[in-house]
């Protein structure tokens, strides 16, 4: 029977994290889930004590960088499906029979739809886009699931990349024909659009595209993301 680790890296989440996990556990069912694993970068905000407040959540403490939390995470799993959440991002309830139905059908990978919590014109019409499965409208923040056999035959997320990982392997499913899109809404948080503002930080992220694929190394993307968005 397929089963799922939720996998989620956390760095200063305080927060969120609760919050999550508690929404995990409501929308979802043991019979689906095996364990719920948080991988921390070395949080000093006290995200570390809330997590250890659930004892039916496993804290693993690793090398900060998303794709080395996520690899850490992935490495200690135990079920056949991993599910890579970000910690601001909330998943639909009963995620986790979508997720297996689309495994038992044969669809290795795939992620949710997208819905930021904002009503403002562009967020909504970016939102909106994330229901088709195009290349150009995938990220992170939609929530990644894949089978531990196809992660692992991949390599796992590029721990040469500290910003980008999720777009690397994204791009390796796609160009396996391995990703479907769920049509049911996942929320995410806008707060770095509410930081930065919304046009400067999407012109950043087209940048950052534009480097990769212009063969910026991964040090060059992230020094360009340390300087303008971190």
């Amino acid at each position: 029977m397929n089963k799922i680790s939720i996998i989620i890296p956390i760095l200063n989440e305080a927060e969120s994290i609760e919050k999550l996990i508690n929404h995990l556990l409501k929308n979802s069912s043991e019979e689906n889930i095996s364990e719920i694993i948080i991988v921390d970068g070395g949080s000093s905000d006290g995200s570390q004590n809330i997590v250890s407040k659930f004892t039916n959540v496993k804290l693993l403490h690793s090398e900060k960088g998303r794709a080395i939390q996520m690899n850490s995470g992935a490495r200690n799993a135990s079920s056949s499906i991993l599910y890579f959440l970000h910690a601001d991002s909330f998943p639909p309830k009963g995620f986790d029979k979508f997720i297996v139905d689309e495994v038992t059908k044969g669809h290795l990978a795939g992620c949710f739809r997208m819905q930021f919590e904002s009503n403002h014109w562009w967020l909504s019409i970016a939102s909106w886009l994330t229901q088709f499965n195009w290349r150009m409208c995938r990220g992170g923040d939609q929530s990644q699931f894949i089978t531990k056999d196809l992660f692992e035959d991949i390599g796992g997320y590029d721990e040469r990349y500290f910003i980008y990982e999720d777009n690397i392997l994204i791009n390796a499913l796609f160009a396996r024909k391995q990703f479907v899109v769920i049509n049911k809404k996942l929320r995410t948080s806008t707060r770095s659009y509410l930081k930065h503002g919304i046009w400067k930080l999407q012109y950043h992220f087209f940048i950052i595209h534009l480097k990769y694929w212009f063969g910026s190394s991964p040090i060059e993307l992230y020094s360009y993301y340390k300087k303008h968005i971190a």
